[in-house]
């Protein structure tokens, strides 16, 4: 393969062939994407909010490779943004309009390199899908908890860069919280090896947690090792409604004291989220007779049957006395279950019909929740009156999605005045009760601007003197997070 200036799409390239050349060394022909049609779907976010150009699509097949792009990308100060299955909700993975950005995408990278049941822990590549995860530890009788809507085309490496959530994080915590170890390619071309599988290594800095949530700032990840559980063999699932929020708040914290770690799931949503779901996504109904304020959906797992359903009527029969749920539906089959988690996973798809959606992906204290609501719903419907709030989420671990509804016929240049308005609302008083403005989904582009206003100076200070240690030459996914 010939490669000169008119091969590849952007001012960058143009200017640069002997980059192209050297990167073609290094990945060879099927580790270039050249052809614009071919790049497309790496220059657009799944959300269609951001599209970016870029000169070439990378793709090392390999560690070896992704350090030898790395150190290409470091001597010539050429800016990369690190790409795994493109499932981000910040706009974190897309290149920007400048043309100037390579796109290094992990998918090649997608080897399952150990499986130890003995250990309870997988090592695999930073392209292999969640799914493919969950195939692997439950061949060997094991379980990945990590749960996401997207886990068919999300990657390893993408759930790591962004410390993915999901519905499992009350017991098993977020992916920072299941990873043994971690590889990954310094933007000089390095490569840190810290694919340990020890639950106990105290031995000076954590430095794996330098890279997970870093948003592809401070370099590649390459690989990991994911810690696995035994497999659930037994679940148990309810629908809760309840006149308010706190009460439901009063309700996880007496089902997590009587069910302990059996509980898995603590899912909200207000009674205007589930109207939306029932109007606009098909075979849905309601799983309650009458309307409640809220409802929660709530699920037990373990790796015994035994007193499962027992343990979780006598929990929810309690609640029932002490007026923290009004009406509870205990599913009977797998079928109700789904058809209950049909409802909770509905909710984007149902605002997506419904209008524009201004998201607050936020996280409290527990017990600041309730307070929150209510003052939030009051400061909102005072600016925008008749506005429509979708509120949902984990509240078992105090992430809420906190959403604001536009009409759909809503312009785009009063679409974003109105966001900047309403993200002042929800955030200031987040911020004031200890919360965080990002509680899953990264700050990328889309909080960029406003995590100022929410962080210290001495943590800016700090975030950018590990910035500027790792990556000097300032090549690593600009214009993301900092």
């Amino acid at each position: 393969m010939t490669l000169n200036a008119e091969s590849f799409a952007g001012a960058a390239a143009a200017a640069h062939p002997e980059l192209l050349q050297r990167l073609h060394a290094a990945v060879g022909d099927a580790g270039l994407v050249l052809d614009p049609e071919a790049q497309a779907p790496y220059l657009r976010d799944w959300l269609g909010k951001w599209q970016g150009r870029t000169p070439v699509v990378v793709r090392p097949r390999d560690t070896a490779q992704t350090a030898a792009v790395m150190a290409i990308c470091h001597e010539t100060h050429t800016p990369v943004v690190t790409q795994g299955g493109n499932t981000g909700m910040s706009g974190g993975a897309t290149p920007d309009a400048s043309g100037a950005q390579l796109v290094l995408s992990t998918a090649r990278m997608n080897a399952i390199r150990e499986v130890d049941p003995m250990n309870n822990s997988l090592t695999v590549e930073a392209g292999v899908l969640l799914a493919q995860v969950h195939a692997a530890a439950a061949e060997v009788g094991r379980f990945f908890p990590l749960s996401l809507g997207s886990e068919g085309s999300c990657t390893i490496g993408g759930n790591l860069a962004t410390n993915a959530g999901g519905i499992a994080v009350l017991r098993y915590g977020n992916m920072r919280d299941l990873v043994l170890g971690v590889e990954a390619v310094l933007p000089d071309g390095r490569v840190w090896n810290g694919l340990r599988a020890l639950r106990k290594d105290n031995t000076g800095y954590d430095l794996r947690h330098l890279f997970i949530g870093s948003e592809g700032t401070l370099g590649v990840i390459t690989a990991a090792v994911l810690k696995l559980y035994p497999q659930p063999i037994a679940r148990a699932t309810a629908w809760i409604g309840a006149d308010s929020i706190d009460a439901l708040v009063a309700l996880q914290a007496h089902l997590r004291s009587y069910c302990g770690e059996r509980l898995v799931a603590f899912e909200m949503m207000s009674q205007a989220s589930l109207a939306l779901v029932l109007e606009h996504v098909t075979a849905t109904r309601a799983p309650l007779q009458g309307a409640h304020a809220f409802h929660a959906l709530v699920e037990l797992a373990d790796a015994r049957a035994d007193g499962l359903l027992d343990l979780l009527e006598q929990s929810l029969g309690a609640a029932l006395e002490a007026g923290w749920a009004q009406d509870v539906a205990i599913c009977a089959s797998t079928a109700q279950a789904s058809a209950l988690w049909k409802l909770r996973e509905g909710i984007s798809q149902a605002q997506v019909r419904a209008g524009k959606a201004v998201k607050h992906d936020i996280a409290l204290p527990i017990s600041a929740i309730a307070g929150f609501v209510a003052d939030a719903d009051a400061a909102l419907r005072a600016l925008l009156p008749g506005v429509r709030i979708v509120n949902f989420g984990h509240l078992g671990d105090g992430n809420l999605h906190y959403n604001v509804l536009l009409p759909l016929d809503t312009p785009h240049a009063e679409y974003t005045a109105r966001t900047a308005s309403l993200n002042r609302v929800v955030h200031d008083r987040v911020h004031a009760l200890g919360g965080s403005i990002s509680a899953e989904h990264g700050i990328g582009q889309l909080r960029r601007e406003e995590l100022p206003r929410y962080k210290s100076a001495l943590e800016f200070e700090l975030m950018m003197r590990i910035k500027q240690a790792l990556d000097p030459n300032q090549i690593m996914n600009p214009g993301k997070l900092l």
